[in-house]
């Protein structure tokens, strides 16, 4: 169960991208000279489009990618595929092509570049998202051309692979996310150990090449092949991260960023673990607050309720079972927008009084993306390759059980999975992870705005004030929005006006202001 600012289709549709997982660099840049406070300067309004890959081959851009899905005649999207070297520290070696997708800004006379965008995961497919999730950012696509692609090691840009629907399924259905006897723990690691062969197996030659340093530079290269001075982008969830980490390593390049619902970037593995262990008991008690329920009467009923699962599978009309990590996975997915707490009193209603599963199971097969055919989408390999290549932490077995009193405190409902988490996600990966914590410090980058939600349950808002101080003094400027819900633009009208200001006029909000 890995719920780090992992990317959502729905949440960027409702107008504040994206749920579930966050991975967790050296700076080869000179600093840029301090930027006005007036905000940065907008590219010439004239500059086109770029056209010419990172390696000097031109981009060949083709319709595609209608809103309603596919391609139609006339479409306003044109795709590409940028070549970039798999391994940047040999240019001139194996190439990779990163899948691109963009619409060109409406008002051409007032263009002021182009807007790169990061849905979240790691694993999200902008390519498949942009264009779904594009009527949110109609007025920013005014003036610029919005862009999307899929990082290196997702979806069209060499997409990981691990396992099979078959394999998917069966450890959906056999293994326990929360171990409780040696046998359960046994198969619990053994599972890990078996993704991570799955994944050398199938797509072992990128694994070292698909961490989070490596995107950054791939979006350098996509800005210079759109012929940009400066980069603006639009990083939710692990965009935050990859932000923070692309505005370290090039900070003289930084345009206009907006990084909404941020990744601490001063959390390791268990860090990050335990600081969504207190943003979803967080939400989960702002949810049963808005019912009438009292927190701790309502975080116990529902450990209960799970507890009960645990035992005892509840069934479904599809013939499958609810299982406990199913059930969680159930209670998680609604979480992330307020305007879905109603479908999580349905489910939880119908499991707990009517011993049914069928709704949380629902729930939680859209968390996985699965479809009615039993068709698993590998966001979740992709997820894990990037984690793994990005963080060194590999905690035992034996660590995550030592942890496990803490998380309990932490949260009755969350804590045991994310626990045991810290242990299963990377058990038996071949490739060294490359840091502790990301490195996002930035001084000399233009202002970058750093947009937290006080109940944000995936990335926690008191990450957002640590991004706000790493990228430096003048540059972080943390924007608050008092609300519920994974990511604010969208949501929020305060913060989708000032961030809107803010990318079509440079108007930068004071540091601190808060959205109510």
């Amino acid at each position: 169960m890995r719920v780090r600012g992992r990317a959502r289709a729905g949440a960027a549709l409702a107008g504040a991208a994206l749920l579930v997982t966050a991975a967790l660099s050296g700076c080869d840049s000179a600093p840029a000279p301090p930027q006005s406070s007036k905000g940065p300067s907008p590219r010439a309004s004239e500059k086109p489009a770029g056209n010419t890959s990172a390696l000097g081959r031109p981009l060949e851009w083709r319709r595609c990618g209608a809103p309603e899905g596919g391609t139609a005649p006339g479409s306003a999207w044109r795709c590409a595929t940028l070549d970039v070297p798999l391994d940047h520290a040999e240019p001139g070696g194996e190439t990779i092509g990163i899948a691109l997708i963009r619409r060109a800004a409406t008002k051409r006379s007032e263009r002021l570049g182009s807007m790169l965008f990061d849905f979240g995961g790691p694993g999200g497919s902008g390519v498949d998202i942009l264009p779904r999730a594009a009527s949110a950012y109609g007025r920013l696509n005014t003036r610029y051309d919005l862009v999307g692609f899929d990082p290196r090691g997702v979806a069209a840009s060499s997409g990981v692979r691990c396992r099979g629907d078959e394999e998917q399924e069966k450890a959906y259905r056999e293994v326990d996310m929360t171990p409780e006897t040696p046998a359960e723990e046994a198969a619990f690691i053994a599972d890990g150990r078996d993704f991570a062969a799955g994944c050398v197996r199938l797509s072992g030659r990128l694994l070292p090449h698909v961490g989070t340093t490596n995107a950054a530079r791939d979006m350098d290269a996509i800005r210079r092949a759109l012929g940009d001075e400066k980069l603006s982008y639009f990083g939710i969830s692990y965009g935050t991260e990859l932000g923070g980490t692309y505005a370290h390593l090039f900070p003289e390049s930084v345009g206009r960023f907006v990084l909404d619902a941020v990744v601490d970037p001063t959390a390791d593995t268990v860090g990050h673990a335990r600081n969504q262990a207190t943003g979803f008991q967080r939400a989960l008690e702002n949810y049963l607050k808005s019912r009438g329920e009292a927190p701790a009467a309502g975080t116990r009923r529902v450990a209960a309720l799970l507890g009960r699962i645990d035992g005892h599978p509840l069934p479904t009309s599809s013939g499958r079972e609810l299982n406990e990590s199913l059930a969680v996975l159930g209670i998680v997915a609604p979480l992330y927008s307020r305007s879905s707490w109603p479908a999580l009193t349905a489910a939880l209603d119908e499991a707990g009084n009517r011993g049914r599963g069928d709704r949380l199971l629902r729930l939680a097969d859209s968390y996985n993306n699965r479809d009615g055919q039993g068709h698993y989408g590998t966001q979740s390999h992709s997820q894990r390759a990037i984690s793994c290549a990005d963080a060194k932490a590999r905690p035992t077995a034996a660590e995550a059980r030592a942890l496990l009193p803490g998380f309990r405190r932490l949260s009755p409902v969350f804590g045991p999975f994310l626990a045991w988490d810290t242990a299963g996600w990377c058990a038996g990966w071949p490739v060294e992870g490359e840091h502790d914590t990301p490195e996002a410090s930035a001084q000399g980058a233009a202002p970058i705005l750093v947009v937290g939600t006080t109940g944000d349950p995936a990335t926690p808002y008191e990450g957002a004030r640590r991004m706000a101080d790493e990228l430096g003094e003048g540059v972080g400027i943390l924007l608050t929005n008092e609300g519920e819900g994974h990511g604010a633009y969208g949501r929020s009208r305060c913060v989708t006006s000032l961030v809107d200001a803010y990318f079509l006029r440079g108007k930068v909000p004071a540091d601190g202001h808060v959205c109510s």
